[in-house]
């Protein structure tokens, strides 16, 4: 097993840029010697994702129309994290921001590559507990719907397909397989 690259870039351009992504695209030798290209999307922000359960063992999720694939989706409450700012802050700023709650526990429970074959976006995922309720200020982007399911429910959604966000997806199946092994 290689830990080194097998590719060999020879060449870089920038193809696209806005607030959120850029788009490059590389000149490479590929691994078997041929020259090749690559196009990298490259994230500005890491993404954020909290699960935030509450006593009776529920979780909330936020629903909202997702402009690029066009469906409505379930997810856990996410957004990004800017190179400035620590991921565990920007959780809880977007907890607060989509859903008011504020949460006294917090743990992180993984990191992730979303879509490592062709971009760099990076995601870390949290569980919150010990909630009190406030008031939701969602982004002009955002038109959010804000409910709770049994945490057992939102598994049976994942397996489904009722919730198919990546991010909502890992954070929900990792913390299963938490319980299931009595790690938490």
């Amino acid at each position: 097993m290689t830990q080194t690259s097998p590719w060999k870039t020879q060449g870089t351009r920038l193809v696209y840029e806005n607030p959120w992504i850029k788009v490059r695209e590389d000149e490479v030798v590929r691994p078997d010697g041929k020259p090749g290209i690559y196009g990298v999307v490259h994230f500005k922000n890491i993404a954020i994702g909290v699960l935030a359960i509450d006593d009776e063992d529920r979780i909330h999720l936020v629903g909202q129309y997702r402009y690029a694939v066009e469906v409505y989706s379930w997810e856990i409450p996410e957004g990004g994290c800017p190179e400035f700012e620590d991921p565990l802050d920007a959780a809880k700023r977007e907890l607060v921001e989509e859903t008011g709650l504020v949460a006294a526990e917090w743990k992180k429970l993984g990191r992730s590559h979303l879509s490592n074959s062709v971009s760099d976006e990076e995601a870390i995922f949290y569980l919150a507990k010990g909630l009190k309720h406030g008031s939701p200020s969602p982004e002009g982007t955002e038109q959010l719907t804000h409910k709770l399911v049994h945490f057992d429910e939102a598994l049976n959604m994942v397996m489904r397909g009722e919730i198919t966000d990546a991010l909502s997806v890992l954070a929900i199946s990792h913390y299963a397989i938490l319980r299931a092994t009595k790690a938490i």
